[in-house]
């Protein structure tokens, strides 16, 4: 069985790894090569690097903090935000990402998906999917584009299934009704996407402690956990999450410390 992975999130805006609560009310959590630096000696399993700021900017990603990040941490980095085309992607795998994540771009044009999978292989391409729960008398949840500020037509699930078939090798998932919350995953989401496509699905949004990333895995069927504040903030560390995943009898890559 694979081990479940659990990964740390930077997310970045001017340079700095922020935190807030549904995309907004951002406070300073520290600097992103330093922070990989920590998580990569605390067990984590792959880095999630998110420039936040790049698509409501109409910029490109911070490569030269890309690289600084992916030279202090050796384990696998993903890397989103900012990517709109194929060249994009290249720039961002040299300055050290092994993944890229596809979110507003992919929605804006689809095809980006299938021509970075031509070009990199899918492993290498991860596509986000930020997804709030629909308020009408329809059931679901529809997809929000631009760190959360600008809502699509998309249903989360039917563009999950399509973002697998053009190509996407991962999903990042984040509840955008959790994300900051501390009121834990949103495993029907969770399980709604991943009971429909065959790639691992990444659950984000909304973990308070390790039993948190245990119920993702259990209820909401991911294939892997993220969180971002609990980390930086040392709420849980990544050795008591692994722990806790490990004694509900999840497979899990555990640390020294917590094997100890």
């Amino acid at each position: 069985m694979l081990r479940r992975r659990v990964i740390p999130c930077l997310d970045v805006a001017n340079g700095r790894v922020v935190k807030g609560t549904r995309f907004v009310d951002l406070v300073d959590e520290g600097d992103p090569p330093e922070l990989a630096e920590r998580y990569a000696a605390e067990g984590a399993d792959e880095l999630v690097f998110l420039d936040i700021s790049a698509a409501p900017e109409g910029r490109g990603t911070l490569l030269d903090i890309v690289e600084r990040t992916a030279r202090r941490a050796f384990i696998p980095l993903t890397v989103g935000g900012g990517v709109r085309s194929v060249d994009d992607m290249r720039d961002v795998l040299r300055a050290g990402a092994d993944k890229v994540s596809l979110n507003t771009a992919a929605v804006a044009d689809p095809e980006l998906i299938r021509a970075c999978a031509g070009r990199f292989g899918r492993q290498a391409v991860v596509v986000a999917i930020d997804a709030r729960r629909l308020t009408t008398d329809k059931a679901g949840w529809e997809v929000v584009v631009k760190g959360g500020r600008e809502a699509t037509e998309l249903e989360a699930v039917a563009w999950a299934e399509r973002a697998v078939a053009l190509g996407a090798g991962e999903l990042l998932v984040t509840s955008m009704d959790r994300d900051g919350t501390r009121s834990g995953f949103d495993t029907e989401l969770l399980r709604a996407i991943a009971d429909r496509v065959e790639v691992p699905v990444i659950a984000s949004g909304g973990a308070a402690g390790p039993a948190d990333f245990v119920a993702a895995v259990r209820e909401g069927q991911a294939d892997a956990v993220l969180a971002a504040s609990i980390f930086h903030r040392r709420i849980h560390s990544i050795g008591a999450v692994k722990q806790a995943m490990a004694a509900a009898g999840l497979p899990v890559r555990l640390v020294p410390e917590a094997a100890a």
